[in-house]
């Protein structure tokens, strides 16, 4: 990656982010602003103001806002992907957005997991995200952990994911992390993941892997789907605790009443993943 496709980057992630922030808060006041007002908010024209979204988002910024001012949560768990179906969960966790990337799995043994991942170094940094800043760590075998702190706060954020592998050295260093982080955001290149968690956590990690872009799934739906379906408050927690936030799409479980539920990085980031995943999802489909 080149010295400047890595500032295009970061500025077109400050841009969108910025953008996903003003049509969030403008939806849930009610309110629908024009392309122009947009535009100049963010200091831009309307064409490359559109122009840029367009490229991030798959539809226009008028699109994207009709799709957040529909019952968006509800209308995705009409379509939900049936788990319960699936066969071979590892099988589909190459599909969608996540067929570039190299997963591996490091299901920790009980004793390595109770130990808080002593004798692993893992290495952290600040990034932009369309999604807003991001706090990223990984190992020499890939990331490891995603973090969005607009709402938290860095600090917060650092310590949350920390806080997941207490023994572990931390060591400030985004340099060998950045190509990863950007292959991640913009699906450019290949990003690689390790999942350090216990083997049911990495079961249910995978579940959440083998939903497609644009569709939902339950928190009973995934329990089922491992071969546990009456642990859906286990479920619930390996969800809460997915380290790699957007990779590993914790914002697609959803309650089975349609409700968006919670979320570990606010509710603005996963409705702005929702939304942007299904209008992709959408521009994608055969007309």
């Amino acid at each position: 990656m080149t010295q400047q496709t890595a500032l295009d980057d970061r500025y077109h992630y400050r841009l969108i982010a910025r953008a996903l922030r003003e049509i969030d808060a403008a939806d849930a006041a009610g309110e629908m602003p024009s392309l122009q007002g947009l535009a100049d908010r963010l200091g831009m024209s309307p064409a490359h103001f559109q122009r840029v979204f367009s490229a991030w988002v798959g539809v226009s910024p008028k699109r994207y806002q009709q799709y957040l001012r529909l019952d968006l949560a509800r209308d995705l768990l009409a379509r939900q992907m049936p788990l319960d179906e699936v066969a071979d969960l590892a099988g589909l966790s190459g599909s969608g957005r996540l067929h570039d990337l190299i997963l591996r799995w490091e299901a920790m043994t009980p004793g390595a997991f109770a130990a808080g991942g002593a004798e692993i170094t893992i290495r952290w940094g600040l990034f932009d995200s369309p999604f807003g800043p991001l706090i990223a760590m990984g190992t020499d075998q890939g990331l490891c952990g995603i973090g969005f702190y607009a709402e938290t706060g860095q600090q917060a954020a650092f310590e949350d994911l920390a806080r997941r592998w207490p023994a572990a050295r931390y060591v400030e260093d985004p340099a060998p992390l950045r190509a990863w982080v950007t292959a991640a955001l913009s699906g450019r290149g290949q990003a690689q993941m390790t999942l350090i968690g216990a083997p049911f956590q990495i079961k249910v990690w995978e579940a959440l892997l083998a939903i497609p872009s644009g569709h939902v799934t339950t928190y009973s739906d995934i329990a089922t789907a491992i071969g546990h379906p009456k642990a859906v408050r286990a479920v619930g927690t390996a969800v809460g605790r997915n380290p790699i936030s957007f990779l590993i799409p914790c914002h697609r479980a959803l309650r089975k009443s349609g409700g968006l539920g919670g979320y570990h990085w606010g509710l603005g980031v996963k409705r702005a993943m929702l939304g942007w995943e299904a209008a992709r999802a959408d521009a994608a489909a055969p007309q």
